[in-house]
């Protein structure tokens, strides 16, 4: 019963990508070049533009901008934002070094406050 469920899935994905593209195809072969992950052209072209303007900041520069965040205790939990829709998985960050953690997803970065 539950294959019958994924290539009924397919099968309606596929019918979706027929009619949003034109093509008849295979789902499978076509995913990755309808998406343009595939494409090296596209990021290149977009990546070269974007560094262009030296008026904007990069997202890098952005977030090194915003301190460390102290936190009370050995684990940090960070979520990216206090908005779930705006955010990321939740990602329990390890304090015990002396440098600041930095979480994989966002880049905030985030110490241990010490009282003493």
């Amino acid at each position: 019963m539950a294959s019958f469920g994924r290539k009924q899935g397919a099968a309606m994905a596929s019918n979706l990508l027929k009619t949003l593209t034109g093509r008849s195809s295979n789902f499978r072969s076509n995913a990755r070049s309808f998406s343009g992950v595939g494409s090296t052209e596209v990021v290149t072209s977009h990546t070269d533009k974007w560094m262009q303007d030296i008026s904007k900041k990069s997202p890098m520069e952005l977030i090194n901008e915003v301190p460390p965040i102290k936190v009370e205790g050995r684990i940090a939990a960070c979520e990216g934002d206090t908005d779930p829709a705006l955010g990321h998985p939740i990602e329990y960050i390890c304090l015990d070094l002396d440098e600041p953690a930095v979480c994989k997803y966002c880049g905030l970065r985030f110490v241990q406050d010490h009282h003493h």
